[in-house]
């Protein structure tokens, strides 16, 4: 048989069956139908509040496991705060179930008694998201420059923008903004501000890459043109939970540590850069660097260079073994650290040239004739032409 008894209890905000003739009839059924319309959007705004306390909890709940799982801080006290939450889950099972009950007893009404059997939603389809185009890492660079090129100025005032509004209606007024380009600009520009030391600036600008990167995000998770989703993000991070703020501060603090790790990277890259064109600049004839080489010599002629005294370099290159003298003396020349006279290491040894030696030159024979190498064949001296305009 068929239970009609659910029908007997159904309330009604115009049965007359219940009036009173000194009652005024239509005055009566509008304060019944305000009341019953009050207590079911008393109801539903506490259905609200514990589907609101529910998503907490479970986020809460879910935080608490992982960091005991992962045994980040004080285990004591991690226990003791999951066992306070369990208690906040009981407690909300206690609530749900009396809201349960307390709905079952509430009679039926127009508003409640039935639900539509068919019912057809159209809305607009949402322009479908581009795909992916197959570009070279040349094309897109060249894209890149046009872009800039053409929206460079938009792209700045968008990152100085502060209300989420004004970003809103700017980004829908300049659709061609919401693009994988204008998330790149702002994240070089981010850099060049912290390598610039300006800190908050970098850190607003953060911020409003980040919105970028969310809106382009939220239409690949929804297969849609960028385009359409600045609305929906921008409401919905006006209006998010916590667990979703918390989420989005976490995502802009980590995006600001790169640019801060990446900013001091650019940093050490261009001082090395500009020590190897020093260095460049710095280097000899023979493609040495006279700092090394000097660094390389011994002590005495350090001494020599120091001073810039070209008798006390001539003695102590005398004193020397000849190879040894001829190594450093070779390294000082290729480094550009000595720079000889040319013109009197060519000078003719023959005294039909008609051109007599140069007393250094003289000197440095009488030297060599000394050490056993005095042959016809004169090699090339160690210095020669020495004068202290050469001495670097």
């Amino acid at each position: 048989m068929v239970d009609y008894s659910k029908w007997k209890n159904i309330e009604i905000s115009d049965d007359e069956d219940d009036t009173h003739p000194n009652i005024d009839t239509p005055s009566l059924f509008r304060w019944r139908h305000q009341a019953r319309v009050e207590r079911m959007a008393e109801m539903d705004k506490e259905k609200d509040e514990l589907k609101k306390k529910r998503q907490s909890y479970q986020a809460r709940l879910i935080d608490v496991k992982q960091r005991i799982g992962k045994k980040e801080g004080d285990e004591a006290a991690l226990k003791k705060e999951l066992e306070k939450i369990e208690n906040e889950g009981k407690e909300l099972d206690r609530i749900e179930n009396e809201m349960l009950k307390k709905e079952n007893k509430t009679p039926w009404n127009v508003d409640t008694i039935s639900k539509p059997g068919f019912e057809k939603t159209v809305i607009n389809k949402k322009a479908p998201r581009k795909p992916d185009e197959n570009l070279s890492e040349e094309e897109r660079e060249i894209r890149m420059k046009q872009f800039i090129k053409e929206n460079e100025s938009l792209c700045k005032k968008y990152g100085m923008f502060r209300k989420y509004d004004d970003s809103k209606e700017f980004l829908q007024k300049h659709t061609q903004l919401v693009c994988d380009d204008a998330v790149n600009y702002l994240v070089i520009w981010s850099i060049n501000l912290e390598m610039e030391e300006k800190h908050e600036l970098m850190a607003h600008v953060a911020h409003q890459c980040i919105c970028m990167q969310y809106i382009l995000e939220l239409a690949k998770q929804l297969n849609v043109d960028p385009r359409a989703c600045v609305s929906s993000f921008f409401s919905k991070i006006q209006n998010c939970l916590p667990e979703y703020r918390q989420q989005f501060e976490t995502e802009i603090r980590d995006f600001k540590e790169r640019i801060k790790n990446r900013a001091q990277e650019k940093i050490q890259e261009a001082m090395a850069e500009a020590e190897e064109e020093e260095r460049k600049e710095r280097m000899g004839p023979g493609g040495l660097d006279p700092a090394d080489v000097f660094e390389s010599l011994p002590d005495e002629l350090k001494a020599c260079f120091e001073s810039r005294d070209v008798e006390l370099l001539q003695k102590t290159i005398a004193a020397m073994p000849v190879d040894v003298a001829k190594y450093h003396m070779k390294r000082c020349v290729d480094s550009g650290l000595w720079v000889p006279n040319a013109a009197d290491a060519e000078a003719p040894a023959s005294s039909g040239s008609g051109v007599e030696k140069t007393d250094d030159a003289k000197e440095e024979s009488a030297k060599e004739k000394e050490e056993g190498e005095g042959d016809k064949t004169k090699e090339e001296p160690i210095y020669t032409g020495v004068s202290t305009e050469d001495v670097d």
